[in-house]
Order: structure tokens, then C-alpha cells, then sequence
């Protein structure tokens, strides 16, 4: 692995990591590069796939589910610095439970720093009480969207809650050759559009399934008879029910022999690849619509919760009603608009993506200042 060869400060970084959600790998990918090749870090990573962990990203990984609060601690009183993130880690269901090893941090005097976070929903109180009491603990605060900025605020924050960007929008492309795209049948595509849908979760509790397979079907098949494209669903969490999701939309479809459902298991920026063949995309999946946006993709959302909102209102691209008040009709009147318009929606992304990845780098900025000062 590359700690072997580690000189600097020793970091540990805890999120939701262990190969779920590819989103959340792009994320931990785009935190590791700095501190790999800036500051040559000693890097541990909480994980609850440590060999997924270790294989995808060749760092040490710890099995954070497993460890008791005193194995735990532990292995933070050793560390310089614990990277809380990024990504959208401070829910109802879950909240607590991320917040362990911050608070085992607290405990050892070792700082913490929210890296890139979103928040929400969080309205238990004994939730928005525990995320207030441990927040105004850590030494620095990022979020990626301003929902987050304004409910941490809400909350009672008093550490500066600083706007920053989702760390995967610095992530690269990694090869994804011409074989795979015959090992998924996707070759012959004269035109191809991506769909992402996602699975309900504690992240999303609200999502009526019904509704919105029957919403995405459609659409999917308006994109086959209005473009003649062949479309493809790209699952982001290949591990959980993305797949069984996808499958069950192409199963509503009049034109399900026009449609493919990503079979392969691919690394975040294998995926990031696949996206410069695509010529649209329509999407749930937060990560799903940044990879459209670095590949400079046109593409339209379905918002769900607050972190897609965000990313759009920061792109200052149009968007649909949110998922639980959308309709047929105004979906594909929207995928119409959206299409003919394509170019200047590409011109709007290519505006306002490098004001995004520049802020994404401040969270980069915050882990080296906060690091600097503890060596003075």
C-alpha cells in the first residue's frame, strides 16, 4: 500500500466508505490525492468493507462497524488530525452512529474537520441535539451546499460552517476500454442516453416507489421514441437495490429492448469514463449528475432531497418540480426543453463547473492550515 512509503502527519478519514455507493468512493478518492501527494500522510480510513477499502483505494482500512468505542479510541489518540466526510453522512437514521469517532476524537483532544459534508433531514431532536453538541467541537467546518450551510447554521453551529463543494468534482477519468463496452452490449449505440434511479433508504424515506418507476419509465421511453437513443441505467450502489430498481423501471418500459442496466463492477472513475459517451443523461443519484457534469454532459434531474437541489441551483440549471409533486407531463415536457436545448446547457455547465471545483479545493486548503497550525 501507499502509507508504507508515508512520512507526514497521520490522518484518519471516517464516512460512509466500503465500496455502497460509488458516489461516496469518488469522494473518498478526491480527499486521499492531497494527502497522498502533498503532505505524504499516514492515512487510516474507517470502513465497513476494509478489503474493499484496501483493494480499491490501497490505504489501511479499519472495520469501523465492528470495533468497539475502546479499539476505536485507540487508534484516534494517534492520530494528528480525523477527516469527518464527506458526503451526506448527517441524517436521522444514521447521524449518531457517524458521529462516534468524531466524539472518541473529542475525548483524545485530536481535531476533527467536516470535509465537504451535506446534512439533513434531521428533525429528532435528540439527533439535532447530538449533531449541535459535537459540530461545535470540531475545529473546521465544510459543507457542499448551502442547505447544509444554512441548517447547521439553524442548528446552532457556532464553529464557521465555510461553503465549499463535493470533493468528487476534482475527480479524474480512468481508462475504460473498448472491450467493456463490448461486454456490456453497448457498441452498437448510435445514440445513448444514462438514467440513475435510486432505492428509497434511510436517506431518502420518503421516495414513493410506485410513482417514481412509473415516472422514470416513461421517460426512459420518450427518450427512445423522441431521440432514437438507447438508453442505459447506471446504478451508483451496486451493493444495495440501484440494480433491482433499474431493472424493475425497464420492466415498465414499452421499449425495453432499447434499454440496458450496467452489468460490470467499475471504480468511481472508470464510471466518470463511461459518461463521455453519453450525449444526455436523467438522473436521481446526486453523484450520477456530477459525473454528467465532468464529462460536460446535458442532463436533467429528479430532485429528491435537498444535497440534488443544491448541486443545481450551484450550476444554475433548470429543473423540475421535486420528485414527490412531478408528474408525466411535466417531466417529459421538461426532458423535451431540455434536449432541444443542449448546447447552451452545456455552455452553462462548462461556466459554472470551475467556480465549483475551485471551492471543491478548499476543502483541501481547510485539512493543510488546520494541519500547519498544529505543528506551530
Amino acid at each position: 500500500m501507499d502509507d508504507a512509503k508515508a512520512s507526514g502527519p497521520r490522518i484518519g478519514i471516517t464516512g460512509s466508505y466500503g465500496g455502497l455507493n460509488l458516489g461516496d468512493e469518488a469522494i473518498l478518492e478526491a480527499i486521499l490525492r492531497p494527502l497522498r501527494d502533498d503532505l505524504r500522510a499516514e492515512i487510516l480510513v474507517f470502513s465497513r468493507d476494509t478489503k474493499d477499502t484496501e483493494r480499491r483505494h490501497r490505504v489501511e482500512a479499519l472495520p469501523v462497524r465492528t470495533m468497539t468505542k475502546d479499539e476505536s479510541r485507540e487508534v484516534i489518540k494517534r492520530l494528528d488530525l480525523l477527516v469527518f466526510g464527506g458526503g451526506g453522512i448527517l441524517y436521522d437514521q444514521e447521524a449518531q452512529l457517524y458521529l462516534r469517532e468524531a466524539n472518541l476524537a473529542h475525548e483524545q483532544q485530536v481535531p476533527v474537520v467536516a470535509y465537504g459534508l451535506s446534512a439533513g433531514p434531521l428533525t429528532k431532536p435528540h439527533n439535532r441535539e447530538a449533531v449541535r453538541e459535537s459540530l461545535n467541537r470540531f475545529a473546521a467546518i465544510t459543507v457542499r451546499d448551502r442547505h447544509a450551510q444554512r441548517l447547521l447554521q439553524d442548528l446552532g453551529i457556532e464553529v464557521p460552517v465555510k461553503l465549499t463543494a463535493d470533493p468528487a468534482l476534482l475527480l479524474e477519468p480512468q481508462p475504460f476500454p473498448e472491450e467493456t463496452w463490448q461486454h456490456e452490449g453497448l457498441v452498437r449505440a448510435k445514440r445513448l442516453v444514462g438514467f440513475s434511479v435510486r432505492e428509497p433508504g434511510p436517506a431518502a424515506p420518503d421516495l414513493d416507489i410506485e410513482h417514481y418507476h412509473a415516472l422514470v419509465a416513461n421517460a426512459a421511453d420518450f427518450v427512445v421514441d423522441r431521440l432514437d437513443a438507447d438508453v442505459v441505467f447506471v446504478p451508483m450502489e451496486r451493493s444495495r437495490v440501484d440494480v433491482q430498481h433499474s431493472h424493475a423501471v425497464v420492466g415498465k418500459m414499452e421499449h425495453a429492448t432499447r434499454a440496458a442496466v450496467l452489468k460490470g463492477e467499475y471504480g468511481s472513475g472508470e464510471l466518470l469514463a463511461l459518461f463521455s459517451r453519453l450525449e444526455f443523461a436523467v438522473g436521481m443519484r446526486l453523484h450520477f449528475l456530477i459525473f454528467a457534469a465532468r464529462q460536460n454532459v446535458p442532463f436533467v434531474s429528479l430532485p429528491y432531497a435537498s444535497k440534488v437541489e443544491g448541486f443545481i441551483e450551484e450550476m444554475e440549471l433548470p429543473a423540475p418540480p421535486v420528485l414527490a409533486g412531478l408528474n408525466a407531463g411535466t417531466l417529459l415536457a421538461h426532458i423535451d426543453r431540455s434536449w432541444d436545448h443542449r448546447d447552451s446547457l452545456r455552455e452553462r455547465i462548462a461556466a459554472h463547473l470551475p467556480k465549483l471545483q475551485a471551492r471543491a479545493l478548499e476543502n483541501e486548503a481547510t485539512v493543510k492550515a488546520l494541519l500547519a497550525l498544529k505543528r506551530r
